[in-house]
């Protein structure tokens, strides 16, 4: 899948991560692999290296910022975007330019064409 966008979906929703993964890889544009293991995740973004992780903050076993630590005191992937996914904020709440601790986050739910836009927007694609 040689020039798509790889996605690195880690959230505990089940039906999000499909729905995201499915309609991402509708549009020909991405490659996404999804968890709902945040463990997990971290294996696979090393694995993987992806050019983008989609990160839920609340998860059981560990949340988001405690994976963002880990990926960010790896070698191997601290440079990887990450980008956090809540439902503490809404949507029409969002800023132009929304960051959590430095790092962006988008609200949910998200249209698949706002989701689209805001993953070019922080690529620079």
């Amino acid at each position: 899948m040689a020039g798509k966008i790889k996605i690195l979906l880690i959230d505990d929703e089940q039906e999000f991560t499909r729905f995201v993964k499915l309609n991402l890889e509708n549009t020909g544009e991405f490659e996404v692999l999804a968890t709902e293991d945040p463990l997990t995740g971290i294996d696979l973004a090393r694995q993987y290296h992806p050019d983008l992780i989609l990160l839920d903050i609340f998860m059981p076993k560990m949340d988001g910022t405690e994976v963002a630590e880990n990926l960010l005191a790896d070698n191997s992937t601290n440079d990887i975007p990450i980008v956090f996914l809540t439902a503490l904020v809404k949507q029409d709440e969002l800023r132009k330019e929304s960051t959590i601790a430095g790092r962006h986050y988008i609200a949910k739910p998200i249209t698949t064409g706002d989701l689209i836009s805001q993953i070019k927007g922080i690529l620079g694609k």
